[in-house]
């Protein structure tokens, strides 16, 4: 790596960027069976082009992580809301059925959604992918011509979406111009907060706050991702999350609501610390990649093959978490 000149390897870790997208959020769930793995292809234009393209505006624009989970956020609109449509669908994955729909929006596939999409689809291969290259965490891996060239790939991403899942399993639904209206105007506004708001706030004060141990934190983020998960994504037949009937579906979204924000407080908290480094990172998000593989293995694989698909898969990923586990710890940065 050290006899590489600086492009080649920012293009190695752009790639690894874009094939780490799809490969997180997609396969290691279980989503796409490890059995069809090969639709991993249709899916990195929008996961792995997208997740790239957020991470070149950041880094150019100088945002921090709260700006790479707001861009997630938009990610999630432009995915569930524009380019599937199932935020609004009333067939589609059976969402509406998870809870009562709110502005005509499936609001429990939402609220599992948002932040899975955030946490998995954006903010875990960014930083996976940060610790690979750490030299290169603080600047863009493409030029312009790359970056103008990723932004047309994610675009295509959204069309191929739209055009290859919708028209198979929800023929004919096209949602309400409120709903896409809503959808597009909402990321102009996260864009311009992510982009150009953040970016020029001072600088956190760092403190010398006491953090967790990175076994507490592995922890930690293994039991937060698997009681989101478990309290919002109906699995076992069941039609509503937690098994549960009517209105009775707001305990669990409450509760998997306050998991997730009480989380993302808490992370907010430690991370000013200055003892806050990769080490805790690493940690953390190792334990809530974890979590959703098994989740996976649990939940959402069909057959005994993918569930041993993603049991090897859940061991490959614990064994790389360790050997990156074990490289010189860096101080992180919001």
């Amino acid at each position: 790596m050290k006899n590489r000149p600086r492009g080649e390897r920012n293009r190695l870790a752009a790639l690894t960027l874009v094939v780490l997208g799809p490969l997180v959020a997609e396969l290691a769930l279980g989503s796409t069976p490890v059995r069809m793995a090969w639709l991993l292809l249709l899916w990195l234009p929008i996961y792995g082009a997208g997740v790239l393209l957020i991470r070149e505006l950041v880094r150019r624009f100088r945002g921090g992580w709260l700006s790479v989970i707001l861009l997630g956020v938009a990610y999630e609109l432009v995915e569930d809301g524009i380019a599937l449509q199932a935020l609004s669908s009333p067939h589609l994955y059976g969402a509406a059925g998870w809870a009562p729909r709110v502005l005509g929006l499936n609001s429990a596939y939402l609220e599992a959604n948002l932040p899975y999409h955030v946490v998995f689809s954006v903010t875990v291969p960014i930083l996976l992918t940060d610790l690979l290259f750490p030299r290169h965490r603080h600047v863009p891996y493409l030029g312009r011509t790359g970056l103008v060239v990723t932004g047309l790939c994610a675009l295509a991403g959204v069309a191929l979406l739209r055009v290859s899942v919708p028209p198979n399993q929800d023929p004919g639904y096209m949602a309400p111009p409120g709903v896409l209206l809503g959808c597009l105007v909402a990321v102009a506004v996260l864009a311009v907060i992510a982009l150009g708001v953040l970016p020029r706030r001072a600088a956190r004060p760092r403190t010398d706050a006491r953090v967790p141990s990175a076994r507490a934190l592995a922890g930690g983020g293994f039991l937060a991702t698997l009681a989101f998960m478990g309290l919002l994504f109906p699995f076992w037949g069941a039609a509503q999350p937690a098994f549960t009937h009517g209105l009775w579906v707001l305990l669990p979204m409450a509760a998997a609501a306050v998991v997730a924000v009480g989380t993302g407080l808490l992370v907010h908290h430690w991370s000013a610390s200055s003892r806050w480094d990769d080490r805790q990172c690493l940690a953390l998000a190792g334990g809530a990649l974890i979590a959703h593989t098994v989740f996976g293995v649990v939940g959402v694989a069909d057959t005994a093959l993918d569930r041993a698909g993603l049991v090897v898969l859940g061991l490959l990923t614990a064994w790389l978490l360790l050997v990156l586990a074990r490289r010189p710890p860096a101080a992180a940065t919001g």
